[in-house]
C-alpha cells in the first residue's frame, strides 16, 4: 500500500523533469523553467518535512520531557 511518503518521492522527479519540460513548452527558456521546477520541488519536500512530519508511532520511552536518561545518583560537580 502506498502512503503519502511514496507519492512525495514520487513527485519529486516529476516535478523536476516534467515541471521542467512544460515549462519549457510554454515558451519559456531552460535557465528560467528550472529554477521554477525547483521551487516546486522543494514546497512538496517542504511539506513533507515540516506540514505532515514524519512521526514514529511506536510505543514511548515512557519519559517525559522534564525527565533526563541520566542516573539520578550522579552528584553535580563545582568546576572551582
Amino acid at each position: 500500500m502506498t502512503g503519502y511518503y511514496d507519492y512525495v518521492l514520487g513527485l519529486i522527479p516529476l516535478a523536476l523533469f516534467g515541471l521542467t519540460g512544460g515549462l519549457v513548452q510554454t515558451s519559456l527558456t531552460l535557465t528560467q523553467a528550472v529554477p521554477i521546477a525547483a521551487a516546486v520541488a522543494a514546497g512538496i519536500i517542504g511539506h513533507a518535512m515540516f506540514v505532515r512530519s514524519p512521526v514514529s508511532r511506536g510505543p514511548r520511552s515512557g519519559l517525559t520531557g522534564t525527565e533526563s536518561t541520566q542516573s539520578q545518583n550522579i552528584g553535580v560537580q563545582n568546576a572551582d
